[in-house]
Protein backbone atom coordinates (compact mmCIF):
# COMPACT_ATOMS: atom_id res chain seq x y z
CA UNK A 1 0.00 0.00 0.00
CA UNK A 2 3.00 2.09 0.98
CA UNK A 3 4.51 1.67 -2.30
CA UNK A 4 0.91 2.62 -4.41
CA UNK A 5 0.99 5.78 -2.56
CA UNK A 6 4.71 6.81 -3.08
CA UNK A 7 3.99 5.92 -6.83
CA UNK A 8 0.65 7.65 -7.12
CA UNK A 9 1.12 10.62 -5.16
CA UNK A 10 4.84 11.54 -3.80
CA UNK A 11 6.51 10.71 -7.15
CA UNK A 12 4.44 12.60 -9.97
CA UNK A 13 4.76 15.87 -7.03
CA UNK A 14 8.13 15.43 -7.28
CA UNK A 15 8.48 15.08 -10.91
CA UNK A 16 5.88 17.70 -11.77
CA UNK A 17 7.75 19.33 -15.65
CA UNK A 18 10.23 16.94 -15.39
CA UNK A 19 10.46 16.49 -19.34
CA UNK A 20 12.18 19.91 -19.06
CA UNK A 21 14.64 19.62 -16.53
CA UNK A 22 18.31 19.85 -17.56
CA UNK A 23 19.88 17.80 -14.41
CA UNK A 24 23.38 17.85 -13.59
CA UNK A 25 25.35 14.81 -11.62
CA UNK A 26 24.69 16.68 -8.23
CA UNK A 27 20.94 16.81 -8.74
CA UNK A 28 20.76 13.60 -9.54
CA UNK A 29 22.60 12.51 -6.84
CA UNK A 30 19.79 13.95 -5.16
CA UNK A 31 17.19 12.65 -6.72
CA UNK A 32 18.79 9.21 -5.81
CA UNK A 33 19.48 10.10 -2.44
CA UNK A 34 15.23 11.53 -2.12
CA UNK A 35 14.28 8.00 -2.75
CA UNK A 36 16.30 5.67 -1.61
CA UNK A 37 15.13 7.50 1.41
CA UNK A 38 11.68 7.12 0.63
CA UNK A 39 12.06 3.69 0.28
CA UNK A 40 13.94 3.24 3.63
CA UNK A 41 10.90 4.50 4.93
CA UNK A 42 8.35 2.41 3.00
CA UNK A 43 10.22 -0.87 3.56
CA UNK A 44 11.59 -0.23 7.23
CA UNK A 45 15.03 -2.22 8.66
CA UNK A 46 15.60 -5.66 8.43
CA UNK A 47 15.98 -7.50 10.90
CA UNK A 48 20.05 -9.25 11.68
CA UNK A 49 19.54 -13.03 12.15
CA UNK A 50 23.09 -13.46 13.58
CA UNK A 51 23.69 -10.46 15.93
CA UNK A 52 19.61 -9.96 16.05
CA UNK A 53 19.82 -5.67 15.79
CA UNK A 54 17.56 -4.09 13.02
CA UNK A 55 19.62 -2.62 10.43
CA UNK A 56 19.41 0.11 7.43
CA UNK A 57 18.59 -1.58 3.97
CA UNK A 58 21.65 -0.72 1.40
CA UNK A 59 20.70 0.83 -2.03
CA UNK A 60 21.38 -2.65 -3.51
CA UNK A 61 18.70 -4.49 -1.62
CA UNK A 62 16.64 -1.41 -1.95
CA UNK A 63 16.81 -1.69 -5.60
CA UNK A 64 16.05 -4.99 -5.38
CA UNK A 65 12.69 -4.84 -3.03
CA UNK A 66 11.74 -1.95 -5.32
CA UNK A 67 10.96 -3.77 -9.03
CA UNK A 68 9.73 -0.44 -11.13
CA UNK A 69 11.97 1.75 -12.58
CA UNK A 70 13.76 4.45 -10.40
CA UNK A 71 13.45 8.01 -10.74
CA UNK A 72 16.51 8.85 -12.94
CA UNK A 73 15.09 6.15 -15.56
CA UNK A 74 12.22 7.77 -15.14
CA UNK A 75 13.08 11.29 -15.92
CA UNK A 76 15.59 10.35 -18.63
CA UNK A 77 11.97 8.38 -20.30
CA UNK A 78 9.89 11.34 -19.84
CA UNK A 79 12.65 13.59 -21.17
CA UNK A 80 12.86 11.09 -24.35
CA UNK A 81 9.38 11.78 -25.18
CA UNK A 82 9.31 15.25 -24.92
CA UNK A 83 12.41 15.08 -27.33
CA UNK A 84 10.65 12.95 -29.74
CA UNK A 85 7.12 15.31 -29.19
CA UNK A 86 9.22 18.14 -30.38
CA UNK A 87 11.65 16.80 -32.61
CA UNK A 88 7.91 15.63 -34.86
CA UNK A 89 7.19 19.04 -34.78
CA UNK A 90 9.27 20.51 -37.34
CA UNK A 91 10.96 24.16 -37.31
CA UNK A 92 7.31 25.51 -38.08
CA UNK A 93 6.43 25.25 -34.79
CA UNK A 94 7.20 27.41 -31.31
CA UNK A 95 8.56 24.41 -29.48
CA UNK A 96 11.42 24.15 -32.07
CA UNK A 97 12.12 28.35 -31.75
CA UNK A 98 12.25 28.30 -28.28
CA UNK A 99 14.70 24.77 -28.20
CA UNK A 100 16.84 26.24 -30.92
CA UNK A 101 16.24 30.01 -30.95
CA UNK A 102 19.51 31.73 -29.22
CA UNK A 103 18.72 34.70 -26.47
CA UNK A 104 20.15 37.81 -27.24
CA UNK A 105 22.26 39.81 -24.99
CA UNK A 106 25.37 38.83 -22.79
CA UNK A 107 26.39 35.77 -21.26
CA UNK A 108 27.37 35.61 -17.51
CA UNK A 109 30.44 34.46 -16.75
CA UNK A 110 31.58 30.32 -16.16
CA UNK A 111 31.15 27.87 -18.16
CA UNK A 112 27.67 27.43 -19.40
CA UNK A 113 24.75 25.01 -18.07
CA UNK A 114 23.84 22.02 -19.61
CA UNK A 115 21.17 22.24 -21.96
CA UNK A 116 18.06 20.29 -22.30
CA UNK A 117 19.25 19.19 -26.14
CA UNK A 118 22.67 18.35 -24.41
CA UNK A 119 21.00 15.74 -22.41
CA UNK A 120 19.10 14.29 -25.23
CA UNK A 121 21.84 14.21 -27.00
CA UNK A 122 24.06 12.24 -24.43
CA UNK A 123 21.49 9.96 -24.26
CA UNK A 124 21.35 9.07 -27.92
CA UNK A 125 25.13 8.77 -27.45
CA UNK A 126 25.03 6.57 -24.50
CA UNK A 127 22.23 4.38 -26.50
CA UNK A 128 24.68 4.03 -29.68
CA UNK A 129 22.31 6.65 -32.10
CA UNK A 130 24.95 7.91 -33.78
CA UNK A 131 22.88 11.03 -35.07
CA UNK A 132 23.93 14.16 -35.07
CA UNK A 133 20.71 15.66 -35.60
CA UNK A 134 18.21 14.64 -32.83
CA UNK A 135 15.02 16.27 -34.66
CA UNK A 136 15.51 14.00 -37.87
CA UNK A 137 15.86 11.27 -35.34
CA UNK A 138 12.89 11.73 -33.52
CA UNK A 139 10.71 11.91 -36.75
CA UNK A 140 10.91 8.34 -37.49
CA UNK A 141 9.25 6.84 -34.58
CA UNK A 142 10.35 2.82 -34.65
CA UNK A 143 13.94 4.03 -34.72
CA UNK A 144 13.43 6.63 -31.85
CA UNK A 145 11.22 4.11 -29.71
CA UNK A 146 14.64 1.38 -29.99
CA UNK A 147 16.98 4.25 -29.01
CA UNK A 148 15.03 5.10 -26.45
CA UNK A 149 14.57 1.65 -25.04
CA UNK A 150 17.93 0.72 -25.28
CA UNK A 151 18.80 3.70 -23.13
CA UNK A 152 16.36 3.03 -20.42
CA UNK A 153 18.10 -0.39 -19.93
CA UNK A 154 21.25 0.61 -19.60
CA UNK A 155 22.31 0.69 -15.47
CA UNK A 156 22.46 4.13 -13.71
CA UNK A 157 25.73 5.44 -12.38
CA UNK A 158 26.63 4.80 -8.96
CA UNK A 159 28.07 7.84 -7.37
CA UNK A 160 30.96 6.50 -5.55
CA UNK A 161 32.17 5.39 -8.85
CA UNK A 162 31.79 9.20 -9.96
CA UNK A 163 33.15 11.09 -7.50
Amino acid sequence: MKIKIYRTIILPVVLYGCETWSLTLREEHRLRVFENRVLRRVFGPKRNEVRGEWIKLHNEELSDLYSLPNILRVVKFEKNEMGRACGAYGGGEGVHRVLVGKPEGKRPLGRPRRRWEDNIMMDLQEGGGGCRDWMELAQDRNRWRALVSTVMNFRVPNMRAIS
